[in-house]
């Protein structure tokens, strides 16, 4: 099958590479409708993170079964399913109180930037639609197998309530989805920070009700002169940077929490100002499949369209030009045809 194979920083190619294979009962195939390029995935580009050289990268697809192991009994051939990228028995100690990121059997989609992905849990993982989805609801469906998924867990995990005040750290496409939770839970006001207009215009569609482009002090000062001087009820942390951090415990108030999503690098906790404050920390990896069937339903029912966060859409012939997109920060998001 065609993949989009990492060999060295700033290095994507489109290779051909064998196609998955069921190795295991509880596997399932599915051939991938619409895949993506996610923000964690610039760290190994940009050369953050080790490379595997060669080895494939995409954790985000949707699509059609093809083919399911015989433990694999809800799922059928032809069954149109969203894939969250850590796969979970669903059943296991840590499932059963919905922190299936920590699954005893935790796997990940290793190839959704390609014509095919093996999911290792199908049975406890997937998702599927009643039906074969319209194409028009495609980008906010695949939203579903992280980002969306991702930013309503820093919602979740920074304790957002409806009537508070909700600052978002962060405008890639897991912070506008976190301003679209945050609204979604009812915050009456939420802030978002960002610099850049075409990020901003989509916070404001999804409910910001403030968007801040300072950042450091001036942007705390900011977050500061909006609350009154008292600070944001929930923060949301979703880029994973010491700066990042920083600015969240800064803007948080006093008896606060900070849900943080972004995949830290090189971060150094304000344990101080925690302490005094007493502003807590949770949030981390997103349990995807906890939160699947709400997101679903508000998908499809129309409340939520988080694929507006898809700003390109390319083949995947031009997958390259994608990764380079984003790390210019020329799209947002973009969005893969195989």
């Amino acid at each position: 099958m065609r993949a989009t194979t990492i060999h060295a920083p700033r290095d994507i190619r489109l290779s051909e590479v064998d196609d998955p294979t069921i190795t295991a009962p509880t596997d399932a195939i599915v051939k991938v409708t619409a895949g993506c390029i996610c923000g964690s995935d610039l760290w190994p580009y940009r050369g953050e993170n080790d490379i595997d050289a060669g080895s494939t990268i995409g954790h985000e697809c949707v699509g059609v079964i093809e083919e399911v192991g015989s433990a694999v009994t809800s799922f059928k051939p032809g069954d149109f399913v969203i894939v969250p990228f850590d796969h979970c028995d669903n059943t296991c100690p840590h499932c059963r109180v919905g922190m299936q990121a920590a699954c005893d059997n935790l796997g990940f989609t290793a190839s959704g930037q390609a014509e095919y992905s093996l999911v290792t849990q199908a049975e406890g993982s997937l998702v599927k639609t009643d039906g074969m989805p319209d194409a028009s609801l495609i980008p906010s469906l695949l939203t579903l197998s992280d980002v969306m998924a991702t930013g309503w867990h820093a919602a979740v995990a920074a304790g957002v309530r409806k009537g508070g005040t909700a600052v978002v750290v962060g405008d890639g496409a897991v912070g506008l989805c976190g301003v679209l939770a945050a609204a979604q839970m009812g915050a009456e006001k939420v802030i978002a920070m960002s610099r850049h207009e075409p990020r901003q215009a989509i916070a404001r569609q999804f409910g910001a009700t403030h968007v801040i482009a300072e950042r450091d002090e001036a942007g705390t000062e900011a977050v500061m002169e909006i609350t009154g001087g008292v600070g944001a009820d929930a923060v949301l942390e979703c880029v994973g940077t010491d700066q990042s951090i920083k600015t969240a415990f800064a803007v948080a108030r006093p008896g606060s929490t900070v849900g943080f999503v972004g995949v830290p690098h090189g971060v150094e906790l304000p344990v101080r100002r925690m302490f005094q404050k007493n502003v807590g920390l949770a949030g981390g990896m997103a349990p995807v499949r906890r939160y699947l069937p709400e997101l679903l339903d508000l998908v499809t029912s129309g409340a939520i369209n988080p694929g507006l966060v898809f700003d390109a859409t390319m083949s995947l012939d031009d997958v390259a030009e994608g990764y380079r997109a984003m790390d210019e920060r020329r799209a947002i998001k973009v969005l893969l045809q195989p």
